[in-house]
This record gives C-alpha cells, sequence and structure tokens, in this order.
C-alpha cells in the first residue's frame, strides 16, 4: 500500500510536463504514472485536479538565527528570526529545503568559533536548527578574512562530509584576501566542491564610502552610489578569472547588476562552470523605492540598482544566464530593519522566503515570459543541481524525496502581512497582487502545509549532506 497517491494535477518532471499520477512510500516517490494508472491502494489520497505538482522549491540563500550586526540594529544581542519561525514561512511559500550558513559571522548559542575546526563549527550550527525546522536544510560554509591555513587544508573532509558549497565575501569586514582566496579555491576545486561568492570591489566601495560621507550624501537611498555597477562588473570577472585559473566552480549570490550578468553570459559562452543567482527583490524594485517612506526596508545588500538593471536580471532569468532565484532571507522586525538610515547603517535583507515562488510565477509565468518547467528550473531543479542535491531534491521522479509542492494558477491574492507566518511585523511584498499561489507543501511524503494550515512538525526537517556533481563543475550545465 502507498503511503500518498496525488492524482489529477498537472506534474513537471525532468522529462516535461503531463497528465502523471504520483505514488509515494517512505518518504520516496515510487510511481509517476500516466493519470489514472496506479491502481494501488494508498492511505492518504490528494485530487490535486486543476493545479501544477512542482519540486518543492529550493531557497538557496538564508540568513537565519544569525547575529545582525550591532551597526545595523541599533543595539547588541540582535538575531534573526529563528529556524522554527523562518521554515514555517518557507513551508507556507510552498519551500521545502533551504541552505544557510556555518561558520563566519553567522551566531550560534556557543558564540565565536572562529578559533575551532570546521567540523566543530558545522556542529554546533546543526545543533540550532535540528528539531527546530519544518523543513530541510543544508549549509553553505562561509570562510572570512586571512583564513589560516590549518582551516584551508580541513575542507577536503568538510566536503566529504557533504558540505558541497563555501561562501566568501570581497568586501566588508569579512572579507576575504585574494591571495588567501586563491588558496581557498584550489582547495576547495580540488575537493569537488563550489564557492558561492558575495562579489564587490573592495576599494571601490571603500572609496565611494568616504567619498558620500564627505559629501554629505551618505543617506540610505544613495546605497547603489557605494554598491554599484562597475564595483560589480570588476569583481565578478576578477573572481571569474581566478575561478577559471584553478578549475573552480563559482555561484554568485545576489547578482544585482546587468554588468553582473554580463560578465557571467561571458564565462558561461566559454563553457566555464559559473552560476548566477537573481533574489526577487532585485527582480521587482529600483533604487527609486530607496526615496519612498520607509524605502530602505527593501534594501539588501550589495544594493538595488537602475531599473535598466532589473530588467537586465529578468532577461538574463528568461534568456538562462542566471540559473537560480532565492531571497537572502535575513527577516528582522521593522524597528531594527529601520534602524540605520545610511549607507553604512541600512540593515540589510528582509523577511523573503514565503514569497519567492508566487511573487516570481506572477512576473514571468502568468505574464507568459517563462514556461512551468522553466519556473521550477529557476525556483528548485538548478539549485539541487548546482549545489549538490539534484536528483534527491528539485525533482519529480522515481527514487527522489517526496518534497512537492501543490501551486494553483488560478489563485489570486493580495500578500498582506496578516496571512504570512514570519516572526515580523513588515513585508516589503505588502500588497502584492499574486496570480497563482502556492497552496499544499509536501515533505517527503508528509503533508506540511494544507491549504493554508500548518499541518507539519519543527521536527519534521532534515540536515542535508551534498554532493556537487562532476559535471555541474566541469561546464554551465543548468
Amino acid at each position: 500500500m502507498l503511503d500518498l497517491k496525488i492524482h489529477g494535477g498537472t506534474v513537471v518532471t525532468p522529462s516535461g510536463v503531463g497528465q502523471f499520477d504520483i505514488g509515494i512510500q517512505d518518504e520516496k516517490i515510487v510511481l509517476v504514472a500516466a493519470r489514472n494508472s496506479i491502481i494501488d491502494e494508498s492511505q492518504i489520497s490528494i485530487d490535486a485536479t486543476g493545479k501544477y505538482v512542482l519540486p518543492g522549491g529550493i531557497e538557496p540563500h538564508t540568513h537565519i538565527a544569525t547575529r545582525v550586526s550591532e551597526d545595523w540594529a541599533g543595539r547588541p544581542g540582535v538575531m534573526t528570526q529563528s529556524p522554527e519561525a523562518a521554515s514555517r514561512a518557507a513551508a507556507h511559500g510552498g519551500v521545502t529545503t533551504y541552505i544557510d550558513f556555518a561558520g563566519g559571522m553567522e551566531g550560534t548559542e556557543e558564540g565565536d568559533q572562529s578559533d575551532k575546526s570546521i567540523m566543530t563549527r558545522l556542529d554546533a550550527r546543526r545543533s540550532v536548527f535540528s528539531g527546530h525546522s519544518y523543513t530541510d536544510f543544508a549549509f553553505h560554509f562561509t570562510l572570512a578574512g586571512e583564513v589560516p591555513t590549518r582551516t584551508i587544508e580541513e575542507i577536503g573532509e568538510a566536503v566529504q562530509s557533504g558540505v558541497s558549497s563555501f561562501k566568501i565575501f570581497t568586501t566588508f569586514g569579512s572579507k576575504v584576501p585574494y591571495g588567501h582566496l586563491w588558496a581557498i579555491f584550489e582547495a576547495v576545486g580540488n575537493s569537488g566542491g563550489i564557492m558561492a561568492v558575495h562579489a564587490e570591489d573592495d576599494d571601490m566601495v571603500k572609496y565611494m564610502e568616504a567619498k558620500l560621507i564627505r559629501e554629505g550624501r551618505d543617506q540610505g537611498y544613495n546605497l547603489h552610489l557605494a554598491h554599484n555597477n562597475i564595483s560589480e562588473d570588476i569583481s565578478f570577472r576578477k573572481i571569474i578569472r581566478l575561478s577559471e585559473h584553478t578549475e573552480t566552480g563559482i555561484y554568485f549570490v545576489h547578482t544585482t547588476a546587468k554588468e553582473g550578468a554580463y560578465a557571467i553570459a561571458d564565462a558561461r559562452n566559454k563553457q566555464l562552470p559559473v552560476y548566477g543567482e537573481a533574489l526577487h527583490n532585485y527582480l521587482h524594485f529600483t533604487h527609486d523605492h530607496y526615496r519612498e517612506p520607509e524605502g530602505t526596508a527593501i534594501h539588501t545588500y550589495p544594493a538595488i540598482k537602475h531599473a535598466s538593471d532589473r530588467d537586465g536580471l529578468q532577461e538574463a532569468l528568461i534568456n538562462g544566464t542566471l540559473s537560480t532565484t532565492a531571497t537572502d532571507e535575513y527577516t528582522t522586525y521593522k524597528d531594527i530593519k529601520l534602524s540605520g538610515n545610511t549607507i553604512e547603517t541600512v540593515c540589510g535583507g528582509h523577511n523573503g522566503i514565503e514569497t519567492r515562488l508566487p511573487v516570481v510565477y506572477t512576473k514571468f509565468v502568468s505574464t507568459g515570459l517563462i514556461s512551468i518547467e522553466h519556473f521550477v528550473d529557476i525556483t528548485s531543479t538548478n539549485a539541487a543541481k548546482i549545489l549538490g542535491m539534484y536528483p534527491q531534491k528539485g525533482a519529480i521522479a522515481t527514487g527522489s524525496d517526496a518534497d512537492i509542492v501543490l501551486f494553483d494558477p488560478d489563485m489570486n491574492k493580495t500578500i498582506t502581512l496578516d496571512e504570512l507566518h514570519a516572526d515580523s511585523d513588515y513585508s516589503i511584498w505588502e500588497g502584492f497582487e499574486c496570480q497563482g499561489y502556492p497552496v499544499t507543501t509536501i515533505l517527503r511524503g508528509k503533508v506540511i502545509v494544507d491549504n493554508g494550515e500548518l499541518k507539519g512538525s519543527p521536527t519534521d526537517g532534515n540536515w542535508l549532506a551534498r554532493k556537487v556533481a562532476p559535471s555541474v563543475l566541469a561546464n554551465p550545465e543548468c
């Protein structure tokens, strides 16, 4: 007997879209068959008529239970929302797996662990999430500053343990110098991992910050002048050149400028394994919105830029230059988010993990800009492939985890704070009109959200070991 059968829906599979039924047993998909051809009895049967049946969304970039800079928060001791709150919001938004961070600046109950081994820090970070997540989760490992040789030598062990991606910054206080970066790239590349890179030119950012302060133009609405287009252009191309030299795969987080997309396109045309991510707020807002009342609520670092950049990012998603959508999830309360109002003190991030799928669907699928298959790629499958979870995650296929979202393309829904599920008192998406919305979320065969009602438990989520396929690291596969 099957544990669960889903029937009547339009299913997006790796081989295409069709009228299939799905059989689930022991947390796995065991059958994907033509409509009405599954004759096995099931304990639970779900009628998905009129719905898309999609792989669960994968959120590749979150900052959960993380210390908020005192400069941003205006006071010490502030953290972003808990794993329980963030994963609850994720589940309501059709997301079944998210990737957060360990190491670096991420907060744990045990405080700063920079002098401890990678594995020790991973274990400490895992303990914060285990038993407190409605959905599955994994970690990028952040390497910050002048990374000690002994830490670089631990990268291979970390990859073998299931941590396949390593995050670095080329700016801010956690900037990694290029000499150390060279060694890190070589270690990660040789171990079969991939680099997740926040790329800005630190010299340019610092120069522009000082210039704007000197000229009395350091208001938060000028963030895009400090974190600017040319900075992204130069930094992306330097990272790509280093990745080419070391034969290392690159995943650029939060591409913000058309120049960044162009750099990625040039690299992919050379068949380099370079991938890019777009945040859904960068696909909608421009720096002009910063000037509105409470306008910096939309801000995520580096900075939201010009209308031409928003349009360029949209086109890059449509044509395949950019591979994924994400949120850079960083949920605080409004008083924290708006505490700082200068280019150095505006708090980054927003509570976006719940809104990504319906916003992206509305902007791209309901308008006819992309197909439903492409939507699945940029919200689930590509992240699974690039970051080492495929085909366990990101696919409706025999043997894959039964992570599934039922998406109603006919549901018209206006996003309101009252109907969101994060621990926050604001949403930058308040009033956004969605054409299409996730209605049921299934994690490894268990219904965790059903028609907006939470059914899961914060003990449902598991940590996920990952391994990037060699093909992803050899060429731009997705």
